[in-house]
């Protein structure tokens, strides 16, 4: 089914502007820590964790290491919501879309 020239323009455009969007949250990247910094967890945009760094002190204790990471992970993953969010409203604010449609 062929669309009309407007509509296949809209949908080129749209199509650009997701791979511009999917290009720009891959290069965000965002730490979480835990237990005052003894636990760092680095995540990209993705959400793909990409490094964990635990202070010595915390190595021998398993549980609280366990417990420190959760709470590192967990906190990289909302600031990494939080920086695609603000990514993405920044790009799609000139469309004239609802507030928080995206």
């Amino acid at each position: 089914m062929k669309l009309p020239g407007n509509m296949q323009a809209a949908m080129k455009q749209a199509q650009q502007m997701q791979a511009r969007m999917q290009e720009e949250v891959a290069k965000i990247r965002v730490e979480g820590s835990a237990g005052g910094g003894m636990v760092t967890v680095s995540m990209d945009g993705q959400k793909n964790v990409v490094s964990v760094k635990i202070d010595k002190e915390v190595a021998g204790d398993v549980e609280m290491l366990q417990d420190l990471v959760l709470a590192a992970c967990n906190e990289a993953v909302r600031k990494a919501d939080e920086a695609i969010q603000q990514k993405m409203g920044g790009m799609l604010g000139g469309l004239g879309l609802p507030p928080g449609l995206f």
